[in-house]
């Protein structure tokens, strides 16, 4: 096996977020700053295995959100107020332009504080360099937090008063919270009497975000935007599971939540239904728009982590807005990723019978970019719907996966395919007749994504709120990058992410095809499908270190976002 199979043996990514080695989780503080984006993350500088004293914070820079360079660790747990790790935080950009680091660093103690730091070089564009004053922690663990659950801080925003704020998770009482704290200087905080969220049911939070939405539009607004016209989204990560997601109110004035769905976590929407984490926003002032980071972990085993030398990924980063419903967000790959597309197919109007199959060949699909429009002449083929399907999709989509015949689905992708089709990843939708309207479900099926047994195999799945009995149409738009598959379900109102381990794509090609397992036909309406080019992402020796002007990091051209419906 030469080096570049082994280098594809191992599942890395051409065009994610990744270090060149060791360990890597939550992403942290992304920001646009001075014509630099950066992008801290949770990093272990020692090895490719998690170890929760010695996270440092990595620091990479790009100037187009595809390739990065990587800078070194920004933050190092050095001190006695972080001597047990550089744990999750943000970083806010005061008035004056100065970037403030916010982290809860676990003390000598291995006790959960909050602290702040400053670039010793504000001036320098790249913010090579932090300073950990020694007023640190600027918040101490409150006595009523229990199980030493107090963690991760958000971007701070100012409120009308002219004091900032931010949200921090913390477990009070045993009852999972949000808490805000407030402050004039970003040293002395003040916590609010009534925290921003409870859930008694989740004594465990992670991961908050809170940022401000346009009520119409796709434009994303500064984090301390608020007033009318503006909603706020409130998104939590459970810890060690999933991240969930509700639109609200926001009172700045008495730092109140109001969630449209109500206060129970179980009822809010998820921000992806696949293997996702830890997600964070920013505001990208260079294009109006909010953008999505997440972690992606390893799915296979800690040997093989050791073996290949890195862990973790992040998910290709994402703009995203407020569906025109009020009640969902919509999420959409940033559209730099268009200056990686090489060669391009195209299918139109293709009918699909059932039981079909269509290769889409020409073009390397172990990394692509795949936009496709199924359209469904009959809908009243679809099976009825059982309302108990409502609470487990992914249960639903393991039950009725693709081999299960149904009436109108299930339709979709076959990705990752090997040659004798031993290995593959299914992405597809499926209809239900549910009172006078139709649901439609939308699943990833890992079960025969690689014929390694110790890989994990799941079915993962959400419903897609689009009305199709509209249009009858569905769109989909796949990102395949070697080890991580990224679908966008109706537009980008459902996401599903995974980590697959095709053990054919190390040293073979990989096919990819369109596939209608329904007794009705589907129509293709439009399919194109791009080759991807490979970023230069965190490359060892690469040089780019040395980049002393943010003039020098790639920038790419301010393209239009395509967006098949």
């Amino acid at each position: 096996m030469n080096g570049e199979q082994q280098y594809w043996h191992h599942g890395r990514t051409a065009y994610h977020f990744q270090p060149a080695k060791n360990w890597m989780n939550d992403p942290n503080g992304p920001l646009y700053h001075n014509g630099v984006y950066h992008l801290f993350y949770q990093y272990n500088p020692h090895g490719p295995l998690f170890d929760t004293g010695r996270l440092s914070w990595g620091h990479s820079v790009s100037g187009d959100l595809v390739n990065w360079a990587f800078l070194g660790t920004a933050l190092d747990p050095t001190s006695p107020f972080d001597a047990d790790g550089c744990w999750s935080g943000s970083v806010t950009v005061l008035s004056d332009g100065r970037p403030i680091i916010l982290y809860t660093g676990r003390d000598s103690n291995r006790v959960q504080v909050q602290n702040v730091a400053f670039p010793k070089n504000p001036s320098d564009p790249l913010l090579r360099e932090w300073h950990k004053p020694s007023c640190n922690p600027v918040i101490p663990q409150p006595a009523d937090v229990t199980g030493n659950n107090f963690r991760d801080p958000t971007t701070a925003w100012l409120g009308h008063d002219g004091q900032w704020r931010f949200a921090v998770a913390a477990e009070v009482e045993g009852v999972g919270s949000t808490l805000i704290y407030r402050s004039a200087d970003f040293v002395h905080w003040k916590r609010n009497a009534t925290p921003l969220h409870t859930s008694p049911d989740v004594p465990v939070w992670e991961c908050p975000d809170l940022f401000p939405v346009a009520k119409h539009g796709t434009e994303g607004l500064d984090t301390s935007a608020n007033g009318p016209g503006v909603w706020h989204v409130l998104k939590l990560s459970k810890a060690a599971d999933e991240d969930y997601y509700v639109v609200g109110r926001y009172d700045d004035e008495t730092d109140t939540f109001v969630p449209g769905d109500g206060n129970d976590v179980r009822n809010w929407r998820r921000v992806d239904h696949g293997h996702l984490f830890g997600a964070k926003s920013f505001f990208d002032a260079r294009k109006n728009r909010r953008v999505l980071w997440a972690w992606v972990n390893e799915t296979d085993n800690q040997s093989d982590d050791v073996a290949k030398g890195w862990t973790g990924i992040q998910a290709f980063p994402r703009a995203l807005w407020l569906d025109s419903d009020g009640k969902q967000l919509v999420q959409w790959p940033v559209e730099e990723i268009e200056t990686l597309r090489r060669k391009r197919v195209v299918l139109l109007g293709a009918v699909v019978a059932s039981g079909g199959l269509h290769e889409i060949a020409g073009i390397e699909t172990r990394q692509a970019d795949v936009e496709v429009v199924f359209e469904m002449p009959n809908l009243e083929e679809a099976e009825t719907f059982d309302p108990n399907w409502l609470q487990d999709p992914q249960k639903l989509c393991a039950e009725k996966d693709a081999s299960v015949q149904g009436g109108v689905g299930p339709f979709g992708l076959i990705v990752m395919a090997s040659g004798d089709m031993q290995e593959q990843t299914t992405i597809f939708f499926r209809l239900f007749k549910h009172d006078d309207a139709y649901k439609v479900l939308m699943c990833t099926d890992l079960t025969r994504s690689s014929t390694k047994e110790e890989a994990y195999k799941p079915v993962y799945g959400g419903f897609v709120d689009v009305d199709v009995a509209k249009d009858k149409c569905i769109s989909l738009r796949t990102l395949i990058d070697h080890s991580v598959i990224e679908s966008f379900g109706g537009g980008g109102r459902t996401c599903i992410t995974a980590r697959v381990y095709p053990e054919h794509a190390a040293t073979g090609s990989s096919h990819l095809y369109v596939f209608n397992n329904g007794s009705d036909v589907v129509k293709v309406s439009k399919l194109e499908a791009w080759e991807l080019g490979t970023a230069s992402v965190n490359v060892e020796d690469d040089g780019l270190v040395a980049l002393q002007s943010p003039l020098v990091v790639p920038m790419s051209p301010n393209r239009r976002n395509h967006h098949v419906e």
